[in-house]
């Protein structure tokens, strides 16, 4: 995953960073909001790394997943149903209600 996911969904980060770093505070953490060398900074100084090797430790954690609350973020959805428009037939809405398919 890249930074701008991290940033755009800070709060949706939080528990994976607590989970990646159990001594971060939440608090402080919510004031990072998202700022890229904020939190590089605050992991140095929470593991007394130099900067270069929390650097390092944040780009190692970057190459997981991203947490379900992200994936599942509504705007995902609405950007996968933009894309599959080249799937549905010319003159149909491919945000119409597709009740009738029993996918309510």
């Amino acid at each position: 995953m890249k930074w701008h996911h991290v940033q755009d969904n800070w709060s949706a980060f939080l528990d994976a960073i607590m989970d990646r770093w159990p001594d971060a505070d939440e608090a402080e953490l919510e004031e990072i909001d998202g700022d890229q060398r904020s939190f590089i900074a605050y992991v140095a100084e929470m593991t007394g790394q130099s900067v270069a090797d929390a650097r390092e430790e944040i780009r190692d954690w970057l190459t997981g997943e991203l947490p379900s609350d992200v994936v599942m973020d509504p705007r995902h959805d609405n950007q996968s149903i933009a894309l599959s428009s080249k799937y549905i037939p010319e003159g149909e809405d491919e945000y119409d209600d597709d009740a009738r398919f029993g996918d309510g």
